[in-house]
Order: structure tokens, then sequence, then C-alpha cells
């Protein structure tokens, strides 16, 4: 089933404007309720069109599902998107029923992105199988969770496993990727992609844009969600570039440092206010649908600052 995503143009032809969005900073070290909390009303009261976060077991993020019911309550306004859960973590018909029950409580605010994930080790600790980090078992886990997203009985219970999703045919889908051959082999069941940049290349994140709206058309669907994301740190001076090496040493501890080291001068994005909204201004003239952000820190002034960024770009 597809859909397309209210209020979101898609295309480059059709595109007027780029939605930004704020993802939490659960990858951050000492993070406590508080913290959560405020930065989820904070995101909610600004001119974000979008709260994300992402799933990672073998880490001390907050579990991803848990979040979600928080996030419910903490929010009214913003679009809550996984980026992304990891279907092979989890029994498809649990994860069917937890995020429907998500929808629910958020009003059907709730879209979904999905991934095989990048760490054999968050499969080793749930015990999931590494062989089944792929494409193909991504899919037919999506195709049970749409079953019973449309109120099939997949299971020998009386009756059909619940809550109905506020939205009909389930959350919204968008593939987690940062390569061509994920966006072809998801144009089937996905609503579109939820990529990454890793250095912001503009011209190579528009080939990839191409081959998912290539990919829609020869699919007979609607011209897919176009999102991307990014590491940011905001301020002046070499205090940003240094948080986001801070932010990359810590996130990516499965690379070995000096390959961290070695990465970390190019990947992300740190300076000025004036530079980040040249920079959006470069993902919106590709016909970029939204940018997902994804701090490197926890403090909020960096999304008050990237806030006061985007009221004046929009």
């Amino acid at each position: 089933m597809s859909r397309s995503i209210p209020g979101i143009a898609a295309g480059r032809a059709r595109i007027a404007v780029v939605q930004i969005g704020m993802t939490m900073p659960v990858m951050e070290a000492d993070l406590d309720a508080g913290t959560l909390k405020a930065w989820a009303r904070a995101v909610d009261d600004g001119p974000f069109s979008s709260l994300c976060w992402g799933e990672r077991i073998a880490f001390d993020n907050p579990e991803s599902l848990t979040l979600l019911g928080a996030l419910t309550a903490w929010t009214d306004r913003v679009r809550l998107v996984t980026t992304v859960v990891v279907p092979q973590l989890h029994d498809p018909v649990m994860l069917a029923k937890q995020l429907a029950t998500g929808d629910m409580l958020c009003d059907g605010r709730l879209t979904v992105g999905i991934g095989v994930g990048g760490r054999h080790e968050d499969y080793h600790a749930v015990g999931a199988d590494p062989a089944t980090q792929t494409m193909r078992e991504m899919a037919d886990r999506v195709a049970v969770m749409q079953r019973v997203w449309a109120g099939e009985k997949v299971t020998d219970s009386v009756v059909a496993v619940g809550p109905p999703p506020v939205q009909a045919g389930g959350p919204r889908l968008l593939v987690g990727t940062i390569g061509p051959k994920t966006v072809r082999s998801a144009a089937r069941w996905a609503d579109g992609m939820a990529g990454t940049t890793l250095d912001l290349d503009v011209a190579k994140q528009n080939e990839l844009f191409d081959v998912a709206r290539q990919a829609w058309a020869e699919a007979g669907k609607p011209d897919p969600h176009l999102a991307t994301s990014f590491w940011f740190a905001i301020g002046d001076g070499d205090g940003p570039r240094a948080q986001v090496h801070r932010h990359l040493c810590r996130y990516m501890n499965w690379i070995p440092a000096d390959y961290v080291d070695a990465m970390a001068p190019s990947t992300g994005w740190a300076g000025t206010d004036d530079e980040l909204a040249e920079v959006l201004r470069r993902f919106r003239d590709i016909g970029t649908d939204e940018i997902h952000l994804i701090p490197t820190s926890s403090d909020l002034d960096q999304l008050r600052r990237v806030a006061d960024v985007v009221k004046e770009f929009g």
C-alpha cells in the first residue's frame, strides 16, 4: 500500500520548501528523563516538522519503543519518526502491535523508519541471527507487520492482533539507507527513504534521490518522501568540530579509534548559523523533502540555536 505524507511535496519539479526535523540526543551520555522531556517539548514547541530517534541495543541509549510511549505523551504536534527500527531484532507481530499502539497514542503522527542495522553486536545481544541481516528478511517481516495493521489474522488467536493503527494500513514506512540497492529493493513496500549523509555531498545525495524517484515510478507508486540526515554541531571557532569528533568517538565505538579520528574532520556538519542555513538551502535545491538533524550534544542551547536558524530559513 502506498500513501503520500500530508503536507509534504515530493520531487524537484514540485517542491517549494524543505522541512526540518530534529533528532533526540539519545546517543549522548548521562541522559535522564528530565533532559529527554525538555528536548521533546522544545522540539514540539519549535519550528520543526518531526522528532526523530534511532535504535541501538548494545549501547546505553534508551530503548526505542519505550521511548515512543513517552514521546507520545510529551508532544502534541510534531511527527514522530523512528530512524530506524530493525525488524530482525523483534518478533514482527509484537513489533506491529507496539507500533500500532504508538500510532494510536500519538493520534496518527507516527512514521516508522525501517533498516537492517549495521552492528552484529545488536543482533547477538537479543539472540537474533546475524544471517537475517538482509533486505529480503526485513521485507518479509515488514509484510507480516502490514498484514497485522490491515486487520488480518496472522496467528491462531480468536481475534486479530490489535489495536488497529490510526493511520489506515499502518504507520508510514521509510527505508533507512545510504545505498541504491537498498532503495530499489524497498520501493514495493516503503513510502520513501530516510537516508544519512556522512560527508554532506549534495550531488551524491541527489543521485540516490534519483534512484528512489525512478524505482518508485517503475513500481507505479507516487513520488517517494525523500529525507536525509546528518550530524551537526552549531557554534563559532573550533568548538563545533571538536564536539562532532567527541560524539563520533562515543557513538562509533565498534570502529577502531584511529579510523574515527581520520574520518571526524569530514563527517557531519559543524559551523555557524549562516553556514547551517546555506547547507539547508543546498539540500532544498535538490528536492529534499525533509532533513533530520542529528545532535552531537544534549545541550538545549544547540537545539535553540538551530531553531532560530530554521525559523528564519522557513
